[in-house]
């Protein structure tokens, strides 16, 4: 098997990406779910590098006869999934943000 330049370069990047968000974790900038995540994500984009031929599964399983469709099909979902979680994550920080403005709000009126 003779290997591309795409293919040596992007498990690369993917490694630099996996080792810089366990560090931010180590750093505590970020969660574990985040790091595992963008572990998975980028462990697949390694794999689809080196292994091209793996997407006939995929394509076997979504009924898409091109590599390239079934693939664009998969990663918006995935991305829609991701874009859900993020929105409902951002309305939960909202309604804690609100919660604790009204607290303190309480806690300055009391010592008026």
């Amino acid at each position: 098997m003779q290997f591309t330049a795409y293919q040596i370069v992007t498990p690369l990047i993917s490694f630099i990406a996996v080792t810089y968000a366990w560090n931010l974790v180590l750093r505590q900038r970020k969660t574990i779910w985040e790091a595992i995540l963008w572990s998975m994500f980028w462990g697949t984009i390694a794999y689809i590098a080196l292994f091209p031929d793996a997407l006939d599964y995929l394509t076997a399983a979504t009924g898409i006869k091109d590599r390239e469709n079934a693939v664009v099909v998969t990663f918006l979902g995935i991305i829609s999934f991701i874009l859900f979680y993020l929105i409902i994550r951002i309305e939960e920080m909202e309604q804690r943000q609100t919660r604790v403005i009204r607290k303190l709000a309480l806690k300055d009126l009391d010592k008026k």
